[in-house]
């Protein structure tokens, strides 16, 4: 088992900053990619970003590429979502998820452990 816990979400003016973390626990040796991604209501899940656990290699959105960063803490067992430039249209319900696929995987049916989710509201 894997438990993943999401903080940081929030209200932020457009062009704002948020951090999120996801903090991870359980059998996580077994994880080779973590991965973010949004819901806003009425739509479907999509993907933010992600990372290799182990190569730390990462692929973005188009729609998120040089405005978020994911990272890693090791030592801490914590990946982030550093937001910066906030939009409107980025506001939406964030997840995190952890994979136990090589790479960085883009879809949600490869990941099969999902945080709670925290809400992330911008306004214009």
């Amino acid at each position: 088992q894997v438990q993943l816990v999401e903080s940081g979400g929030g209200l932020v003016q457009a062009g704002g900053s948020l951090r999120l973390s996801c903090a991870t626990s359980g059998r996580t040796v077994t994880r080779y990619a973590m991965g973010w991604f949004r819901q806003a209501p009425g739509k479907e899940r999509e993907f933010v970003a992600a990372m290799s656990w182990r190569t730390g290699n990462r692929y973005y959105a188009d729609s998120v590429k040089g405005r978020f960063t994911i990272s890693r803490d090791n030592a801490k067992n914590t990946v982030y979502l550093q937001m910066n430039s906030l939009k409107p249209e980025d506001t939406a319900v964030y997840y995190c998820a952890t994979s136990p696929r090589w790479g960085t995987p883009i879809s949600p049916i490869e990941y099969d452990y999902w945080g709670q989710g925290t809400q992330v509201t911008v306004s214009s």
